[in-house]
């Protein structure tokens, strides 16, 4: 006979695979349509579970969302291995893995396509979980690529110019995810391979860093 561990290890992994099941289908029904047009229904008939699961492990459908969206961000966390937390090496370099990562994180072929998709929906069609993500996700890496900006200028401009220019190197990783379809038809040769995103991270750290620069000097001079 099992005995009450083994009974409750195995409930364990059974509620930690059905949780899994829940926030990968949830996540394609809610990229297909979005949240509101997605249903209950829909959500635990393609993760093969009853109606209740979702109250079980989420406790309803809005808190399924917001775990859906916390955990499709986490996933990016990975492209991310020094450029957060190795503050060691020189600003420049810090900038150019900042930008290869977070281009991974959105372009990366191998991961799920539903991950994009549902990130780029809620920018478009906010729901009340963009302010989780933004504090918990989004804000943590503003901050870091503000301050890195910083390092680079040499000095500190005022709080809306800097977030402007953060928003600008981020501007032009995401064009090349949002126009992914135009870029195909005005330039075919850009890949989005490993070695194609590494080309266009590396155009894009060097077009921002050449501006940064221009920048301070600027300010220097003046």
């Amino acid at each position: 006979m099992e005995g009450k561990a083994d009974v409750a290890g195995k409930v364990k992994d059974l509620n930690g695979k059905t949780r899994a099941s829940l926030l990968h289908m949830a996540g394609e029904v809610f990229a297909e349509g979005g949240f509101h047009a997605a249903t209950v229904r829909d959500i635990c008939r393609r993760a093969r579970v009853n109606a209740a699961s979702i109250n079980y492990h989420f406790g309803s459908k809005g808190e399924l969302y917001a775990a859906v969206l916390e955990y499709s961000y986490a996933q990016t966390l990975p492209e991310f291995p020094g450029a957060l937390k190795d503050r060691s090496g020189p600003p420049g370099e810090r900038l150019s893995l900042f930008i290869r990562g977070f281009m991974q994180s959105v372009l990366d072929e191998g991961r799920p396509a539903w991950y994009g998709k549902l990130m780029a929906r809620e920018m478009v069609e906010p729901t009340s979980a963009l302010d989780r993500i933004v504090d918990k996700a989004i804000r943590p890496r503003h901050k870091f690529l503000r301050e890195l900006v910083v390092e680079l200028l040499g000095y500190r401009p005022a709080d809306e110019e800097l977030s402007r220019m953060a928003f600008s190197i981020i501007g032009q990783c995401l064009f090349y995810y949002h126009a992914r379809q135009v870029i195909a038809r005005l330039n075919p040769s850009v890949r989005y391979d490993t070695r194609g995103i590494g080309r266009a991270a590396a155009h894009i750290a060097l077009f921002s860093l050449s501006a940064l620069k221009a920048i301070s000097r600027g300010k220097k001079g003046g």
